[in-house]
This record gives C-alpha cells, sequence and structure tokens, in this order.
C-alpha cells in the first residue's frame, strides 16, 4: 500500500509534503559544524549528586563542627582514650562517603541503561542519538509517547497531538500542524511528525525546567524534614545546656582544670545524635544499591520513602498484568460481510499507522497489507477517544472510511454486536470492531452511524509472575485497583484469572464529584473504559481519602496519572513521557519487582524510625544528666572514654544492623511526633535513675578514688538501661537480634572484668552493695521503661 499526496516531495512515513533539505535532516558536515559552533543541547542532565557534593554534605555539618572541635580540645587535654569519639566520627562519616558513592555509581550507570533516545534524520536517514547530542536544526521525528526534548518548530504533521500538561496545566491535547511551535517537556499522545530544534541547550528554558523536575534531586520527604526539625530542637536544647555544665564544671574544680575540661566535654558530647544523619544517609543509598541490582532506577531518593507509605496501588493492566504483545485468535464478520474483503481492510489499516500500538501490531502480523490500497487520510488511535481509522482508495477506484476500536465506544447500547462481545470480554478476551462509516475522519461525530463489519478477537499475554506479585499486596494489605481503557468485562476476567477478586467498574460510569469517586473506588478493585483526565482524577479522589497512591504505567496515556500519584512507576520499555515522570523506573520490565522495591522503602524508613528512638533516648538523657549536674553543683558523672563506649555498644553498632534488617511493617505518617513520644519519656528515665545512682554513690564512696568509683556504679546503671531500650527497640525479637543484644551485653562485660580494659576505660566496680544498687535502680528503670513502651504501643506510636 502506498500514501498519495500530490505536491513536494514525499517523506515515506509522513505523508505531509516539505522541502526537500528539510525532510531528509541536516548532514554530517552541517552537524560538525553546529557542534563546532557550541549548538548543541548541552544542558547538564545527572542522576546523582557529583563526588565534590557527597563530600561536602557528609563533611560540612553542624554537628560535625561541633564534634571536631570538642576533639580538638579533648586531644589537648586528656588521654587518647577520651578523644575516641572523634575518630569514630571519622569513620561514620568515610562510611557514609563510600556508600553515596557506590549509590551515584550504581544510578549513573542505570540512567545510561534508561535514558532514552530521540530519532533525528540527518543525511536523509533516521538515527537515534542521546538528547545531549542534538544541535540547532536537527529534524526530530516524534511519536506516540515521546517527549519533546527541546523547543523546536513542527515541520511534519500526522494527526499530530501534543499534551502540554506538565507545562501549561490545559488538559487537553493540542493538535499540531506545519509551522506550529513545540515545547520541550510537553509530549506526544497520538499520531506523529517531525520538528525542527530552534532552541537547544541552556536556550531552551522549558528543556531546563522538564530535565531539572525529572532528574534526581534530593526533595521534600517527611523522614528528612523530620529529622532537621528535630535536630533543630535539639541544637536549641544543647546550647544553654551546654554553657551551664562549662560554667558548673570549672568552678567545681576539686579535681583539676583538665579533668574538669574532660567532663564538661564528656557531658557535650552524647547530646549530638550525630549517628543519626549518617545512617539515614546510608540505608538510602544501600536501598539505591540494592534495587539497582534488581534494575530497578529511583530517580528520586524520597520515592524508597513513599514506597514504605503506600497502601493502594493502581495497576495499568497492559504492560503490568499482561506482557505488551497480543496474538489475533478469530474474526468474525458480521452482518454477511465478506471475510476476505475484511482482511484486506484489516491489512490496509495496520500498514496506515506509521507506530502502531500492540493491539495493531497483532493485526499487521495476521493480515498482510494489500498493495492495491492506498491510504487517503489517517486518524491515529488515541486513549482518549479509544479508536483509530483511516480513509482508503481501493484497487478498483472506490473509496471507503474505516474505524478500528472499542466496540462498546463506536457502537449503541442496544445493538446486537454487543451482546457477542460481551461473551468473549468475559472470557478475558480482547475484542476490536471495525466498522465502516460515511463522514470524514475530521469530524467529531465520525463515529455516529458506524456500520460494524466485523469483531476482532485478540488474546492478551498474561505475565507469568503477575499473580503471586498481587498476593503479595494483598498479604502486606496494600489494595490492588486495575485500572485500564479496556473493556471493564474483559479486565475484570483477566484480573479474576490472576486471582484478584472484586467489583468491576465501568469508569464511564463513576460519578465526578471527587467524594463519591473515591467512595466507589474504594468499593471497587476493577476499573474499565478509563480515560486518561479519569485515572488522574482516580489517584486524586483516593488520595483524597488519606491513601498513599503508587501508579504503575507503562503508556502515554498514564502520564497524567502517574505525574500526580505520590510514586510513579514506569516499566522500561514504555514510552519516554512516562519515564521522565515517574520516580521509580523498571528496566527489567518486570511487574515482580514491585514487592521488592515496596519490602525495600518499608525497610528503611521502618527502620530508621526504629533507631532513631535509639539516637534520641541517648540525646534526651544527656541533656537531663547536665542539668541536673549543673543545679546540683557536682561533677559530671562521665568522662568521654564511658559514654564512646556505651554508645557503641547501645546504639552505634547495633542501629547499623538494625537499620539494615529486613522490614515489612507499613510505615505510618508524623515521624517526629512517633519518635519523640518514646524517646522523651525513655530519656527521662533513663537519665534520672543514672542520676539517682551517681548520687546514692556519692554519699557511699569516700576518700581518694572516690569519683572513679561513682562513675563505675552510674555507667553500670546507664548501661543496663541503655540496653533494655535496646531489647525494646529489636522487638520483633529473631535469632539474628537475640544474638546482637547478647553480645552487646557479653561486650560490656569483658570490659568490667579484663585488667587492662578496665584502666583504659577507667571503669572498675568497687565492693558489692553499690554495683547491686545500680543493678536494682536500672531494673526500677527498665519496668517503667516497658509501662511506658506499651503505653505508647498501644496508641500506635513507634
Amino acid at each position: 500500500m502506498t500514501h498519495t499526496d500530490a505536491g513536494a516531495e514525499l517523506d515515506p512515513v509522513h505523508p505531509v509534503p516539505v522541502p526537500a533539505r528539510r525532510a531528509h535532516g541536516l548532514s554530517t558536515a552541517e552537524v560538525a559544524e553546529r557542534v563546532a559552533r557550541g549548538e548543541v543541547n548541552d544542558v547538564p542532565v545527572r542522576s546523582s549528586r557529583s563526588l565534590g557534593e557527597i563530600v561536602r554534605a557528609n563533611v560540612f555539618t553542624r554537628f560535625n563542627a561541633i564534634i571536631g572541635v570538642l576533639w580538638l580540645i579533648m586531644l589537648f587535654v586528656a588521654p587518647l582514650q577520651d578523644s575516641l569519639f572523634g575518630y569514630v566520627i571519622l569513620a561514620n562519616t568515610g562510611i557514609g562517603i563510600i556508600q553515596e558513592w557506590r549509590a551515584k555509581q550504581t544510578l549513573d550507570s542505570l540512567a545510561v541503561i534508561g535514558e532514552a533516545k530521540p530519532t533525528v534524520r540527518r543525511d536523509g536517514a533516521a538515527v537515534a542519538v542521546s538528547t545531549s547530542e542534538i544541535v540547532l536544526g536537527d529534524l526530530i521525528e516524534i511519536g506516540p509517547g515521546d517527549k519533546v526534548v527541546v523547543d523546536g518548530e513542527c515541520v511534519e504533521a500526522d494527526g499530530l497531538e501534543i499534551d502540554e500538561s506538565l507545562l501549561t496545566g490545559e488538559a487537553d491535547p493540542v493538535v499540531k500542524r506545519p509551522g506550529d511551535q513545540v515545547m520541550s517537556g510537553s509530549f506526544v499522545v497520538a499520531g506523529g511528525g517531525a520538528f525542527e530544534a530552534t532552541k537547544v541547550g541552556r536556550e531552551a528554558y522549558a528543556a531546563q525546567l522538564a530535565e531539572e523536575a525529572s532528574r534526581f534531586t534530593l526533595v521534600h520527604s517527611e523522614l528528612r524534614t523530620g529529622i532537621s526539625t528535630i535536630l533543630k530542637y535539639v541544637t536549641w536544647m544543647m546550647i544553654p545546656t551546654a554553657i551551664g555544665l562549662v560554667i558548673s564544671q570549672l568552678v567545681v574544680k576539686q579535681h583539676g582544670f583538665k579533668d574538669s575540661i574532660a567532663r564538661t566535654v564528656g557531658g557535650i558530647v552524647p547530646m549530638v545524635p550525630e549517628g543519626l544523619v549518617l545512617l539515614t544517609s546510608v540505608a538510602f543509598a544501600i536501598g539505591v544499591i540494592r534495587l539497582g541490582r534488581k534494575q530497578c532506577l529511583v530517580q528520586e531518593l524520597p520515592a524508597i520513602e513513599g514506597l514504605a507509605r503506600v497502601d493502594t496501588v493502581c495497576l495499568d493492566k497492559t504492560g503490568t498484568l499482561t506482557e505488551g504483545g497480543m496474538d489475533v485468535t478469530e474474526l468474525r464478520p458480521l452482518g454477511g460481510a465478506d471475510e476476505t474483503y475484511v482482511r484486506k481492510v484489516l491489512g490496509a489499516l495496520g500498514e496506515s499507522d506509521p507506530r502502531p500500538n500492540a493491539s495493531l501490531q497483532a493485526i499487521i502480523a495476521a493480515y498482510p497489507d494489500s498493495e492495491e490500497w492506498r491510504c487517503v487520510e489517517s486518524l491515529p488511535f488515541s486513549s482518549a477517544r479509544k479508536y483509530s481509522g483511516a480513509s482508503f482508495s481501493e484497487g478498483d477506484g472506490e473509496s471507503s472510511t474505516w474505524l478500528l476500536g472499542a466496540p462498546d465506544v463506536l457502537l449503541g447500547a442496544d445493538d446486537p454486536a454487543l451482546a457477542e462481545t460481551g461473551r468473549l470480554n468475559e472470557q478475558g478476551l480482547r475484542v476490536l470492531l471495525l466498522a465502516r462509516v460515511a463522514g470524514e475522519l475530521d469530524d467529531p461525530e465520525v463515529a455516529r452511524g458506524a456500520r460494524p463489519t466485523a469483531l476482532v478477537v485478540l488474546e492478551q499475554r498474561l505475565r507469568p509472575d503477575a499473580a503471586e506479585t498481587l498476593r503479595y499486596f494483598a498479604e502486606q494489605d496494600v489494595h490492588a485497583k486495575v485500572i485500564s481503557g479496556d473493556n471493564a468485562v474483559s479486565v475484570g476476567a483477566v484480573a479474576g484469572k490472576l486471582g484478584l477478586t472484586g467489583q468491576v467498574v465501568d469508569a464511564r460510569q463513576l460519578p465526578s464529584d471527587q467524594g463519591e469517586m473515591a467512595k466507589s473506588l474504594d468499593e471497587g478493585t476493577v476499573f474499565g473504559r478509563v480515560t486518561p483526565q479519569q485515572k488522574r482524577d482516580m489517584v486524586g479522589a483516593l488520595q483524597s481519602r488519606g491513601h498513599t497512591v503508587a501508579m504503575t504505567g507503562d503508556g502515554v496515556n498514564d502520564v497524567l496519572a502517574l505525574k500526580d500519584a505520590d510514586i510513579g512507576v514506569s516499566m522500561g520499555s514504555g514510552s519516554e513521557a512516562t519515564r521522565a515522570v515517574a520516580q521509580i523506573v523498571l528496566l527489567n520490565n518486570s511487574f515482580a519487582t514491585l514487592p521488592s522495591v515496596v519490602a525495600e522503602g518499608r525497610r528503611v524508613i521502618g527502620n530508621i524510625t526504629r533507631v532513631a528512638t535509639l539516637f534520641l533516648v541517648k540525646t534526651v538523657y544527656s541533656v537531663l544528666l547536665a542539668v541536673l549536674v549543673v543545679c546540683w553543683r557536682v561533677e559530671y558523672p562521665f568522662l568521654p572514654r564511658h559514654l564512646t563506649l556505651l554508645s557503641t555498644l547501645t546504639i552505634g553498632v547495633p542501629a547499623f544492623f538494625l537499620a539494615l534488617a529486613p522490614n515489612t511493617e507499613r510505615a505510618q505518617p508524623h515521624f517526629v511526633r512517633r519518635v519523640m513520644r518514646y524517646s522523651i519519656p525513655g530519656g527521662v528515665i533513663a537519665g534520672a535513675a543514672t542520676f539517682v545512682t551517681y548520687l546514692i554513690a556519692r554519699h557511699y564512696y569516700t576518700g581518694k578514688g572516690s569519683l572513679g568509683a561513682e562513675t563505675s556504679a552510674a555507667t553500670l546503671t546507664l548501661f543496663l538501661i541503655s540496653m533494655w531500650v535496646l531489647a525494646i527497640i529489636a522487638r520483633p525479637y529473631t535469632w539474628w537480634r537475640i544474638t546482637l543484644v547478647a553480645s552487646m551485653g557479653a561486650a560490656f562485660v569483658v570490659v568490667l572484668i579484663v585488667p587492662w580494659l578496665q584502666h583504659f576505660f577507667a571503669l572498675k566496680l568497687v565492693g558489692v552493695t553499690m554495683p547491686w544498687v545500680a543493678v536494682g535502680i536500672a531494673a526500677v528503670a527498665g519496668v517503667l521503661l516497658e509501662g511506658v513502651w506499651r503505653v505508647v504501643d498501644r496508641r500506635g506510636a513507634v
């Protein structure tokens, strides 16, 4: 079959005549000339922070500055063991830099794999180049799902419709004709064409906005915002408390200036939850690396956190539950139509579309093109209208116009062909109607009066892993909603084969009011005949009910919904537009990867919430101890080495393992409130009990060396209480969690019984009575901690 048109040179794909030079695109020499002049699309695109930015972000922090100054002071006034906290900070910062650098390498390599390459015409041939290789004047071909990557002027158009909603907010697609402007950041929803690049690189302002929106960013997240809020309050508490402690310890000079300085620093250092920020960054970075190994590109870090909060996932059937390909299983002529003639029509329709979708590709494979038929005009498929069409000049001189699309859209409700369609849909088959029309294709009412000629029955290939993935979501209390543009009965049958049961709804009957729509969405499971705008409205309706929504899709009709969803997930083989707006791209196109992605998100946010409690309990008891010391005008009970030991055994080492442990619990909102509701009472109990032990020890021990004995008793109480907090946080117990807690306790016992370690950490329990008093006070505090935990747990915190 051939296209016909009079006039200038014809392009083999697009029927609109264009000047010869423009039709062939730039020559190799012209491209080299423009590159030499710097007329290249050189907008920097990166998937992550540079190494320098990573180093600066991990080294130059407020708390590293505080700890660094205190460390330098301790190096001059105290033994090496009192400066251990500084080396720990160096090690932690190094780990953070290494992990984020590894994450950057993973992201960068995946970004190259997932990068879409626009098709440009050079020397008369279509070639794929990277976005950064486009030069001014390049002729760029576009089709359904392609993103417009630079500003330009339309040169060729074949039913070209472009959605500019991401730039202008206007939801309706804009029909483009030669001479019209196209804007970077928009995308093609129907038809095809070509445009000449008129603005590239930094001159294309819209392109810069689009790249900024779609690249790897550290955007808002509740977890990061919550931690920043906590650190802000900690800073305000720490400054006056530290000043009071400095004055108090320098006034109480019975044990010398250097010892007073050492104890002052010992009181300030534990107030800083320095490991919390580091551990959060490490957890995110390791999450990126883990997902990268499964061919999952995380384009925005908070997407990992967002996945932990997802309670509803909206699935597009085609490409998600079913594989992209289809097979024609049957052709049913209607009204006595000649099957041989129908086959010619279908073959011609397949050849008329330069970028056929999956349904049309199956038809092309089943019915060869007739050379005698010529396409006069074509109407590309649009997910909004649910059909495509073409007008032909047949070999015998006759002319005809045909539509191919959804039977329930093209036919009236009482048409007998719909009954047969319904029976086929109930078997999970997809049915297209071939209908002849009398009107012109550009008539909005062209489908009115369509005469049904044949039903084309297609079988969709189910993804072998889809059923197992849906079962996972059900087990994890994540509600799956299948949202498709196909017939509702057919989609429901496919979902039923995969074990997904529930109410099947035709989206054309959904109420337009958001509240009523949300109610229907909560009740239904499968939704068919959904338009692109409806998909977006459905996401908004679910969010209005407090749901955290993830949306999966691969087609251009999914773009608006993906953009509005809390988490957008695109298939790697999907359109360039969907990959650009999605936070997560499944490069292996496997729906079965989603459980791993959700599990990784839950692991990160759930574990950070747990370990944050460990760090902040320490901050609270450190501030309280400092306040009590100032008020009682006594020596601070601990040297830095004591708190370094306690922090390492009860927080540092355990938190690292707990932060990377499996965790399937869906994260809850209000991170700061949930963490502080346990940290504050837990820290108050720990600080008060430790200070009580210290005061009793001050009355019990007298004479030379009494301060060391008092410190050892107070350290024992604080360690036991901190271990109790760790034991609570480590629940529910598994063999490795029990081993972790037990090994930390054993390590402390080793310090107490090995003479050189006793000396190194200045810890030696004197007598029998006071150590047992310390144990008793810790036991009472432990019972109080359990009570607080149960109350908080019942209220749904932590």
